[in-house]
């Protein structure tokens, strides 16, 4: 599978708190789903769990052979980081 979309979502319940990810990934040709998990991370801020939602699904793609990745997220922080809009402060 070379063209991979990838949908994640992290969050916790307090902050920090109790936290998981969830991530989906579909083939982008076909449409269809070709992983789908959520992962309990145990205690953590809402931020950290973001990230692992992203370092999950980036995992995942790999093994995945995803050779092209769209990537979604809702978290305007996690966006603004990854694209160098904003300095990640925080080494977790």
């Amino acid at each position: 599978m070379a063209n991979l979309t990838i949908h994640f979502d992290g969050g916790s319940r307090g902050n920090p708190g109790p936290a998981s990810a969830g991530v989906v990934i579909v083939d982008s040709d076909s449409g269809k789903p070709v992983h789908e998990a959520g992962y309990f991370l145990g205690k953590c801020t809402n931020n950290v769990a973001e990230y692992q939602g992203l370092l999950h699904s980036l995992d995942q793609a790999k093994k995945l052979g995803g050779a092209t990745l769209n990537i979604h997220s809702d978290s305007e922080l996690l966006v603004r980081q990854i694209t160098g809009r904003y300095r990640v402060k925080s080494p977790d």
